[in-house]
């Protein structure tokens, strides 16, 4: 099977996207927890998150094009500095799911998708307490995409939470953690770790058949 560039402009608006939205591969399941000046919190699932960096710690993700039903998360990061990143585990994945849905600005997906906010001292924004994976983070900058209209948000790490028994050997086992993956627009995958190597480089390379 082959699409052409022209195949992929006539197909229909959910094929496109599902497929599109596929075609990177399985993509980290997060929930973003954010809150408004207000105290509405708003709670959203993306599956763009990306590591920008090291040191400083960034991560990035894309903030779909804003309208009056979306953009809700980005506005709250606008106005308080502060948001969290939750991965979704399998216990949970119906309720994180359905974040997604355009709910108005009053209603908190916290409350409706029945997920607990849970805060920690001298940070402003939720985090998910179902979650035993997650990220404090504060907001760095954003970089408008102008082609589609998106942007992607940039922040540093500034808490970070997780399970004890999933540090080995200094790596993180996202097995260990029950971590989700997500592919196209409605699909969950649970993570198997398969192999392990040591740090790459160029005197220690293996002979391969």
């Amino acid at each position: 099977m082959m699409y052409t560039k022209e195949d992929i402009v006539t197909l229909d608006r959910v094929t496109k996207l599902k497929i599109i939205n596929s075609v990177t591969g399985i993509k980290p399941a997060n929930l973003v927890g954010t809150i408004n000046d207000k105290g509405q919190t708003n709670l959203a699932i993306f599956s763009s998150v990306v590591h920008l960096g090291s040191d400083p710690a960034l991560l990035g993700f894309i903030a779909r094009p804003r309208t009056a039903e979306v953009g809700h998360t980005y506005r709250n990061i606008l106005e308080n500095g502060t948001y969290t990143i939750n991965h979704i585990h399998p216990e949970f994945v119906k309720n994180a799911h359905y974040t997604s849905a355009k709910f108005d600005v009053d209603i908190s997906e916290f409350e409706r998708c029945k997920l607990t906010e849970e805060y920690i001292t001298n940070f402003k924004a939720p985090f998910v307490k179902e979650s035993s994976f997650k990220i404090g983070m504060r907001f760095v900058e954003a970089i408008d995409i102008k082609h589609n209209g998106t942007t992607l948000i940039i922040g540093e790490i500034e808490h970070l939470i997780l399970p004890d028994n999933a540090m080995i050997d200094g790596d993180i086992d996202l097995e260990i953690t029950n971590a989700v993956g997500i592919s196209g627009l409605n699909s969950y995958y649970s993570l198997k770790k398969i192999e392990n190597h040591p740090y790459a480089r160029l005197n220690q390379l293996p002979e391969f058949e």
